[in-house]
């Protein structure tokens, strides 16, 4: 079975008036079918970047890469027609309804209307949404938020779900609400994975394997216990511990969370 997910030396440079960045400098990656991979790295790794090229929003500079079993640079509306992304954003219109947004990304994704408001029950079932449909998107709790817009993910039923920091300024109970979403549907569905996220706990907790980059490179990849025993000395550390080690800095929300020296 190939994998869900194969790059090899992608890169991205971005050329401003006075000088030259390279974002990614050659990531190679491989994800498996069936895997939830957490993709870690500080701030300015090339995470974004990757992320964005993976998901066909940006053009690699250079570089190969088989996402969903199509190309990224000769087939990339086979590679959007495979995938789901949800962005840390979000994408729902807070004006209007949840079966509204449902059925209308249905519509985009050519449904006829009757199966458009097929797959509307379909998803609001399976994501706990049906007693929510008539309800405008702005009355949604931050947690349902993030239900309703994995599930418009999810509407052209992909094989590989991206999704760029879910439980951002989501509470413990949503969090973990989401967390066992996210099992489900590598384990009901065997739907592949690719999470980013700046929570070291939430990376340990969900993830299969994880990648981290820096300086737009990979520099670590395996298990949780493997990168802890290899990078902090066992296997019963944290993962934060074995981060620092590797790229001698936090990630923003560990950060932003560490107390404050005096």
């Amino acid at each position: 079975m190939p994998a869900a997910i194969h790059a090899t030396g992608l890169t991205r440079t971005f050329r401003t008036r006075d000088r030259t960045v390279e974002a990614v400098r050659g990531i190679d990656l491989t994800v498996e079918q069936g895997e939830i991979l957490g993709f870690l790295g500080p701030n300015g790794a090339g995470k974004t970047t990757t992320l964005r090229m993976l998901t066909t929003l940006l053009p690699p500079t250079s570089g190969t890469a088989a996402v969903a079993g199509r190309d990224l640079s000769t087939d990339p509306a086979g590679v959007r027609a495979r995938i789901g992304y949800v962005a840390q954003s979000g994408g729902t219109d807070p004006a209007v309804s949840v079966r509204e947004e449902l059925t209308t990304q249905g519509r985009l994704y050519r449904l006829t209307r009757a199966e458009a408001e097929r797959r509307t029950a379909e998803l609001a079932q399976e994501m706990d949404l049906t007693a929510l449909l008539d309800r405008p998107c702005r009355a949604l709790s931050g947690g349902r938020r993030r239900r309703l817009d994995i599930a418009m993910a999810l509407t052209h039923d992909p094989t590989l779900l991206f999704l760029d920091e879910p439980t951002t300024g989501l509470d413990p109970g949503s969090r973990a609400d989401l967390w066992q979403l996210v099992r489900r549907l590598r384990d009901e569905r065997g739907m592949t994975v690719f999470l980013t996220t700046h929570y070291l706990d939430e990376a340990d907790a969900l993830a299969d394997r994880l990648v981290i980059v820096d300086g737009g490179r990979v520099v670590a990849q395996g298990t949780s216990a493997e990168l802890k025993q290899a990078y902090a000395g066992s296997a019963d550390a944290s993962l934060q511990d074995a981060f620092i080690a590797l790229t001698g800095r936090r990630t923003q929300r560990e950060h932003e969370q560490a107390p404050l020296a005096l």
